[in-house]
């Protein structure tokens, strides 16, 4: 009998699941599979846990959960693969082919290089065209920044300060590097266009699975906006941490506003 012990893995809500298959392509590990129409935990020991799949599912069905499991063992995810003359290198590609979801959607998904985890945190001179230094560095310390694709157990949000931002806010706000990028882990988006209770549960995580050591949500005037102040303290008081949480709103003209709440 396998061996369990308390750790974190992902559980999929089978109500919410619609066999969609976005989250196939993005676990390199082979955890997932379609059984039935729909998303299915192959076995406990092929899944990390680190929920790099979380941001692929439009349904939100897919969560991290603490309970009693099997050990992830590494070897046995590549004697899997193996077996199925698949490396960890292009597992998403074999998956692409066999796939429900349409070509155009997969490579949106799977292919996209703006959805590989880059740490900038160990910045280098940026030059212009003509060689030189430029002036204004971008403070970027990591890519990607959509709250949608991070990664919640990557490195750059460990003992991190955290920007949640509207992602107009870069546009409207001269001074958004300098006074609130620069020395922060990002994630952006919109809550007009995006599931908000999907970035309650992305942003839950990311307070779960680190030390973050404060949270600064920048978002505009416009009232479908407010959303994103009220997600990051949700997702501290689900994560049960003490994170203390600033609140900055930005005017459609670029200036910074008193926060309604």
């Amino acid at each position: 009998m396998a061996v369990k012990t308390l750790r974190k893995i992902i559980r999929i809500d089978e109500d919410k699941c619609d066999g969609c298959g976005l989250c196939i392509p993005n676990c390199v590990e082979g955890a997932l599979a379609i059984v039935d129409g729909k998303a299915k935990l192959v076995s406990e020991r092929y899944c990390d846990g680190l929920g790099a799949c979380l941001g692929h599912c439009p349904q939100g069905a897919i969560t991290i959960e603490e309970r009693e499991a099997e050990e992830f063992d590494e070897a046995a995810v590549g004697q899997r693969l193996q077996e199925q003359g698949i490396s960890p290198a292009n597992h998403a590609q074999s998956h692409a082919a066999n796939s429900p979801v349409p070509v155009a959607a997969q490579a949106a998904h799977s292919g996209c290089p703006g959805a590989r985890m880059m740490d900038f945190r160990a910045p280098t001179p940026r030059t212009a065209q003509d060689g030189r230094t430029t002036s204004a560095p971008s403070e970027l310390r990591q890519w990607p920044v959509k709250i949608n694709l991070v990664n919640p157990a990557a490195p750059y949000f460990q003992d991190a300060h955290l920007l949640i931002a509207a992602d107009c806010a870069p546009f409207a706000l001269a001074s958004f590097h300098p006074d609130f990028l620069r020395g922060r882990a990002v994630v952006i988006g919109c809550p007009k266009f995006d599931d908000i209770g999907a970035y309650l549960q992305k942003l839950t995580a990311i307070v779960e699975m680190n030390d973050i050591r404060s949270i600064t949500v920048l978002h505009m005037e416009v009232p479908c906006c407010f959303g994103l102040a009220q997600a990051a303290k949700q997702a501290v008081l689900a994560a049960g941490k003490q994170v203390p949480v600033d609140v900055k709103m930005v005017g459609i003209r670029g200036e910074i506003l008193e926060p309604l709440f």
